[in-house]
């Protein structure tokens, strides 16, 4: 079996929350239906709508369900820009985190394109935390124009966590709400909705093993959100759609049980991450660690590298012939691969942001799994060194037809 360190690209299904799927999707009905099967389904899936509340710590009533973290995040940034800008036209800024994921930063940029909106983008220092004091400046510029402010909680290629509770208050004394794309957090870190003051919050089932496709969106029973999709009317009509059923009461388990676990989970991830940290280090002196130094302020589960000298492609194949799966992290667009816009922002140059390898981890990795990589390393990257940057397009060429 290969050696699975891309956890936070996906995460294998649990046990339980594969048997509350089955058991579910086994039963079938639609929750809106009257007769016994549509009942049953309906108890089903708001029974999984108190317990997932209750681990993002939030009344069942805030919860909406969603296809995954992408929909979610649609739903909160166009959802209150265009209730905050319809009751005052002025509100058109949008504040953004200059490293979040593009569900967050795509949608921002559509808004630009199609409504108006006025995106500013937040800096983030060499760590990759984003720049509170930034915020503070826009809001004391000109709080009035700005809609909302959007900033992750916690970076999904290098893991910082992000300082979300002060911009949080920042807002407050504006009365601006906060969007946070908590998908890499939920599960892996203590996160409290009631508590953080944030407007919504995005959280996705298949990082913390649930199945791919459903995910939620917390929405603060105060707050206004614009529906995107219409029909049906369900989920108090800010997402309307039949429901799933069996992918909530999965992801509702999964949550369950990676919350119950995150006390004892969150250290045990760290000594991994830490050992996998200084295993490739020794194997690779020349790899540099993205992120902050500080691993009190970084996902317990990521840990983020670049290699000098080669292609991030490159490594990654290699690795992946030697029974090693993990990612560069960057985006790629129509097979034309970019440099993160993460690591630019940053402050890494191009040709250093090209070396990039995520390894990250989860609830089924083990010593064994960080000892294989530290085992390889050290040749694999030898190998990417000596093919070279100018080795990337064919790289690329035959990494399509595999």
């Amino acid at each position: 079996m290969p050696v699975y360190l891309d956890h936070a690209a996906t995460t294998p299904v649990t046990p339980r929350a594969l048997a509350a799927f089955t058991e579910q999707a086994a039963r079938g009905g639609n929750p809106s239906s009257l007769h016994a099967v549509g009942q049953s389904a309906r108890r089903v899936l708001e029974d999984a709508r108190e317990s997932l509340a209750a681990s993002l710590g939030a009344h069942p009533s805030e919860v909406v369900f969603t296809s995954g973290g992408t929909e979610a995040d649609n739903l909160a940034v166009k959802g209150l820009f265009w209730s905050r800008r319809d009751s005052n036209p002025e509100r058109k800024r949008i504040l953004c985190s200059s490293i979040e994921h593009h569900a967050v930063m795509d949608t921002v940029e559509w808004l630009e394109r199609h409504e108006g909106a006025e995106a500013v983008w937040l800096p983030c220092d060499a760590g990759g935390i984003t720049s509170v004091e930034a915020v503070r400046a826009e809001l004391e510029r000109a709080a009035e124009s700005i809609a909302l402010i959007t900033v992750m909680w916690a970076n999904n290629e290098v893991g910082t966590l992000q300082p979300v509770a002060e911009i949080v208050a920042l807002a407050a004394q504006y009365g601006v709400p906060v969007h946070s794309d908590a998908v890499q957090a939920f599960g892996h870190v203590p996160l409290d909705f009631a508590s953080s003051g944030l407007a919504t919050m995005a959280v996705s089932g298949h990082k913390i093993g649930a199945p791919v496709g459903v995910g939620a969106l917390a929405v603060r029973r105060d707050a206004t959100v614009t529906p995107v999709q219409h029909g049906g009317g369900q989920q108090r009509g800010l997402r309307s759609g039949t429901l799933d059923a069996a992918g909530a009461s999965a992801f509702a388990a999964a949550a369950a049980d990676a919350v119950g676990r995150i006390e004892q989970e969150g250290p045990r991830l760290a000594v991994l991450r830490d050992r996998l940290i200084e295993g490739v280090r020794a194997a690779v002196p020349d790899a540099r660690l993205s992120g902050p130094s500080d691993g009190a302020v970084r996902l317990p589960g990521i840990a983020h590298f670049t290699f000098p000298g080669c292609e991030g492609d490159s490594l990654l194949f290699l690795l992946d012939m030697m029974g090693v799966e993990a990612s560069t992290g960057s985006a790629c667009t129509a097979g034309v691969p970019r440099p993160s816009h993460v690591l630019l922002a940053m402050g890494l140059t191009e040709d250093e942001a090209r070396g990039a390898q995520r390894f990250s981890l989860g609830w089924s990795s083990t010593d064994e799994d960080v000892d294989a990589l530290v085992a390889i390393i050290g040749r694999a990257f030898e190998q990417a060194r000596q093919a070279g940057m100018a080795g990337h397009e064919s790289t690329i060429r035959t990494a399509s037809v595999r």
